[in-house]
């Protein structure tokens, strides 16, 4: 019969990866938060420089970071989510057997100890990436997905030119760089999803 135990901060695997280096860039509209990097060093008879990629490991690979699963995922975007000003937090319903998909007795998973309120739209608003795009205004996150793109690659002409001859070969317009305003464009035209 199948035994369900709950996880430990033991259970999960943290810290440093190897032969690469985890650091953050920052941006304007970010505040205390910043985009996750990772350095990749190849061997040495590769005789390059790192490679630089986004880091998509989250606060697990952190070696500054203090892990406690029970406490779940620092919620990074909140306060960029309360300075627009446009939502409110509300109580949500209790968890139905439904939800557990009627799971019952030993199959039943334990519900997560930390409970965060939901979030929803005051003065009906549309409170999405798309509509914001669509107003005109450039979000943190679109800042974030900008600092991401560019990857802090510093390409030379002909591989920025073969780059942007392939995307645009599919009707994207790529500048050299990509900016917040390029991406707040691209979702307003439906090109781009921030999920």
């Amino acid at each position: 019969m199948n035994q369900i135990r709950k996880p430990t901060t033991g259970d999960v695997t943290v810290g440093a990866l190897p032969s690469s280096e985890k650091f953050y860039v920052d941006g304007e509209r970010l505040g205390d938060h910043k985009v996750p990097m990772r350095r990749i060093f190849l061997h040495e008879s590769a005789k390059e420089e790192p490679v630089v990629v986004y880091d998509t490991t989250g606060a697990y690979t952190d070696p500054n970071q203090s892990i406690d699963i029970e406490a779940g995922l620092p919620r990074l975007r909140t306060a960029w989510i309360e300075a627009r000003g446009d939502t409110e937090v509300y109580t949500g319903r209790e968890i139905k057997l439904e939800d557990n998909g009627g799971a019952v007795g030993e199959k039943l998973v334990p519900e997560f100890p930390t409970k965060h309120k939901p979030r929803r739209a005051t003065g009906g608003r549309s409170v999405s990436q798309l509509a914001y795009a669509r107003q005109g205004i450039i979000t943190p996150e679109m800042e974030f997905v900008a600092i991401r793109e560019n990857m802090l690659r510093d390409l030379s002409p002909e591989e920025a030119a073969k780059l942007k001859a392939e995307a645009e070969r599919w009707g994207a317009e790529i500048p050299d760089v990509v900016t917040p305003e390029f991406v707040r464009d691209e979702v307003a035209r439906g090109r781009a999803i921030i999920p």
